[in-house]
């Protein structure tokens, strides 16, 4: 076969010097050019054996781009294992194995195995015993496995680290120094990444040499073709907000994305009350639930996905029309992620933020981190959505085939029922019947949009009244009881009071922990909390990942002795993540106020 025998589908392919058998598989999966990343990747992996390291935003072609060198580099005559994938999470590892047995679906003789938590260890055994060319694998599974010699990588040919900043995040750095070692010296290394942060880098430097670096796009930045939008509301506001977003795009397919499992469920299951096609997904669901979940998702079933970044991870769909932050989250480079899975195969995407109306900042460090441009738009009214809901209803009504055969014969019954209705009157009537359920809901609803600051009063008071009431009660001084933290990271890497209080709640899962004085700076941190509980808030920040930085915290002096000034905290600042200390009072940053209350006892927060 030569290349002028080929389809017009996979011709470049061919030139890339990808096999016929492939290239059969290629065309059953619909691949008529190869994406950037692809023509950068597949040709260089196919001439040579160096370690290449490929930077490029999800959604690219990735699985492909290394899927099809591996098969074709394979001996399916030899059994052992040739080529290693290790992923971050079990639905990522089902999905890339998934792709490469379709890739290789004419490819005689190979096999590809995915080995996971959550599933039977031993069906997994019988089927590495049975041989496989290729593993695909979480790193705590594989570790399981090499444990009880399961598994052999003595002769492994290729290495592949995929989406390694998620599993750097995901804190399986120990797991990737344990595997690496018990793969031959002579294997190929292959990495890829969406972002760039400096753990990327390192593991870069310790397992691969001389790496062939491939960038497709900026590093670091969001997918060019998902437009960024956000709106601004009250914290209570935010699930109302969510439902007029959905209101508005009749035929919005997307993924929500929540910070935690518990909220996640929290707002699938407000949805589904409320008459939605929407579903939950995260961690603690059984695999085969989230299974079913998944291809209820892919099969278009429901419209809206509820989901954690974590279990969203293995979810490859290229036809979302948005992605939605419910929250953003803690770390930048998470949401290049989330904004990545819409926008792919070419087609453009928007990525929403709904954002608390003390969260404007992060819209601004994500815009100068990531360079991307995002813009404010106005929560839609009720009348709005109504409109909206019409002309789509009309566009329906528009698009309708209309079978003669099966109407012709209840015409004239039709036409005497309505013959009395002029053509406005019908008109109105049937938009009636479909629309009754938005007119009545939205006929009163409130403007949900937050003023600009600058003309805001809520419910608190204007914030002039609220400097005049911070500076009645002065600074207090140190509280007895309490210990101070010094953390390496601070306003620079999007550090804020509410950051810290939020991580310690969700990572001790004690909101009784109490914080005392908190002083975020350009490049630390330094905050008091109560010394029964130092070792477990300690260990909520060592180690961890923020913004590609990782946290140290070591012990110190307290905020006001530290040559910076505390910050200042709101007791209503601190909702819903915490609570006010029922004896506790706002924290002051004026140094005069600070002189004048100096041996006071400072009164703490619960976190």
């Amino acid at each position: 076969m030569n290349d002028n025998d080929l389809p017009l589908e996979p011709r470049q392919f061919a030139i890339m010097g990808v096999r016929p058998d492939l290239l059969a598989g290629l065309r059953d999966l619909g691949f008529e050019t190869p994406t950037p990343v692809q023509e950068q990747v597949i040709p260089a992996l196919l001439r040579g054996r160096r370690d290449m390291f490929g930077l490029a935003q999800t959604g690219t072609g990735k699985t492909a781009a290394f899927g099809v060198p591996l098969i074709q580099l394979a001996d399916p005559e030899s059994e052992v294992v040739q080529g290693l994938v290790l992923c971050p999470t079990r639905e990522l590892c089902v999905q890339v194995c998934k792709d490469i047995r379709a890739l290789a679906r004419h490819v005689r003789g190979l096999r590809c195995v995915a080995v996971y938590g959550g599933s039977s260890i031993g069906d997994q055994i019988r089927s590495l015993k049975s041989g496989a060319q290729i593993v695909v694998a979480t790193p705590g599974r594989l570790l399981d496995l090499l444990k009880r010699k399961a598994v052999n990588l003595r002769e492994l040919q290729t290495l592949v680290l995929d989406e390694a900043e998620e599993m750097l995040n995901m804190g399986f750095r120990e797991a990737i120094d344990d595997v690496v070692p018990q793969t031959p010296d002579t294997k190929q290394t292959l990495l890829f990444s969406a972002t760039m942060s400096r753990e990327v880098k390192a593991i870069a430097s310790n397992y691969m040499t001389d790496p062939l670096s491939i960038t497709v796009g900026t590093a670091n930045a969001a997918a060019e073709n998902v437009s960024h939008e956000y709106y601004v509301v009250h914290s209570s506001d935010r699930y109302l907000a969510l439902k007029r977003l959905a209101d508005v795009f009749p035929q919005i397919y997307c993924i929500i994305f929540c910070r935690t499992r518990v909220e996640t469920q929290e707002v699938a299951d407000k949805l589904i009350q409320d008459g939605y096609d929407a579903e939950a997904l995260h961690g603690e669901m059984p695999q085969s639930q989230r299974t079913i979940v998944m291809d209820k998702f892919r099969r278009r079933n429901l419209q809206m996905l509820v989901a954690t970044d974590v279990a969203a991870r293995g979810l490859d769909v290229n036809d979302l029309s948005h992605v939605i932050n419910y929250n953003l989250p803690d770390d930048n480079s998470v949401y290049t992620h989330r904004a990545g899975r819409t926008g792919r195969a070419g087609k453009t995407g928007c990525s929403v933020t709904i954002v608390h109306m003390r969260e404007r900042h992060r819209i601004v460090d994500l815009e100068r981190r990531l360079k991307v441009k995002f813009e404010h738009k106005p929560v839609p009214t009720g009348r709005e959505i109504c409109k909206r809901q019409l002309l789509n209803l009309i566009d329906h009504v528009q698009r309708v085939t209309v079978d003669h055969d099966q109407i012709d014969p209840f015409w004239e019954s039709l036409s005497e029922k309505l013959v009395d209705l002029d053509r406005e009157t019908l008109i109105k009537r049937f938009a009636s019947v479909q629309l009754n359920r938005f007119l009545d809901y939205y006929k009163n609803a409130p403007d949900l949009n937050v003023p600009p600051p600058a003309h805001r009063k809520d419910r608190h008071g204007s914030r002039d009244e609220r400097n005049n009431k911070d500076r009645k009660g002065g600074y207090r001084g140190r509280s007895s009881g309490f210990s101070c933290l010094h953390l390496n990271v601070g306003k620079d890497d999007g550090i804020t009071p509410l950051r810290i209080i939020g991580t310690i709640n969700r990572g001790t899962g004690n909101r009784d922990i109490r914080i005392g004085r908190i002083s975020v700076q350009g490049r630390k941190t330094i905050f008091e909390t109560d010394s029964r509980f130092i070792k477990e808030v300690s260990a909520v920040f060592e180690g961890s990942n923020i913004n590609g930085k990782r946290v140290k915290v070591r012990p110190g002096l307290s905020p006001d002795r530290d040559g910076g000034p505390p910050q200042r905290r709101r007791n209503h600042e601190m909702r819903p993540a915490a609570k006010a200390n029922s004896k506790g009072g706002p924290f002051r940053k004026n140094q005069q106020n600070k002189k004048r209350s100096s041996g006071r006892k400072a009164k703490g927060a619960r976190a």
